[in-house]
């Protein structure tokens, strides 16, 4: 069977959106090392543990929550199933109804969720404030059915109202990582997969007590074990 890879990382540039916090520092890129100078070219790269394409850790929102360097790479590598709402409207709340027809007869160990939320929204203001979200139903459901890994093409699977600042902050957040289900946030280019099962590569920076880590994600195609 021929393989296909896709890229569903977002390029890590200056001037790239990143959310509007003090908890999330803008990416800066400064050259220190010149051809011609020290006949070397490096860079030092200054940005979060949460910019652009990565995964929360369980610490990211529980105290005591496992941290990067504990992931076992087992957990969020693998087969997944790609779950089509890219026909979802803005702020569409998933529910269980919504998966369990998404979903039968297909694992739920790892998922992917497609909303095409890069296409439609990544660089505008609605990118963080408009987008679809998992219901806090749906979460406990995915929990109690074996779910390791959740990855997705929006900022986050919680309501965009629940979020930073508010009294019912990220509650999705919590009931997935506080059982230790794995989320890779920001992923982009889920529109060019094909299939519903695919190999999916998730490959964080290895960060001492990380809590979260930007990372490298792709998906293969073709290739079913």
């Amino acid at each position: 069977m021929n393989q296909k890879i896709i890229d569903l990382t977002m390029l890590i540039e200056e001037g790239m959106q990143t959310f509007a916090s003090h908890c999330h520092p803008i990416v800066e890129i400064t050259q220190l090392g010149r051809h011609g100078i020290e006949n070397r070219e490096t860079k030092k790269i200054v940005l979060g543990t949460h910019t652009g394409t990565h995964i929360d850790a369980p610490r990211h929102f529980i105290k005591d929550g496992k941290t990067i360097e504990f992931i076992q790479l087992e957990q969020i590598n693998g087969n997944a199933t790609v779950v089509d709402f890219s026909s979802c409207k803005d702020k569409t709340e998933i529910t269980i109804n919504d998966l369990k027809k998404e979903l039968e007869g297909y694992s739920c160990e790892r998922i992917v969720l497609r909303f095409d939320w890069d296409i439609k929204a990544l660089g505008s203001s609605r990118y963080y404030k408009d987008h679809p979200y998992l219901s806090e139903s749906a979460a406990t459901w995915l929990v109690e059915r074996g779910c390791k890994l959740i990855a997705l093409d929006t900022p986050q699977p919680d309501n965009p109202e629940n979020g930073f600042g508010t009294e019912k902050d990220a509650p999705v957040h919590k009931i997935l990582l506080s059982n230790n289900v794995i989320i890779a946030e920001y992923l982009v280019n889920l529109s060019q997969i094909t299939h519903k099962t695919i190999q999916l590569i998730v490959a964080p920076i290895k960060i001492k007590d990380g809590d979260g880590a930007p990372a490298r994600c792709f998906a293969i195609e073709g290739v079913f074990s």
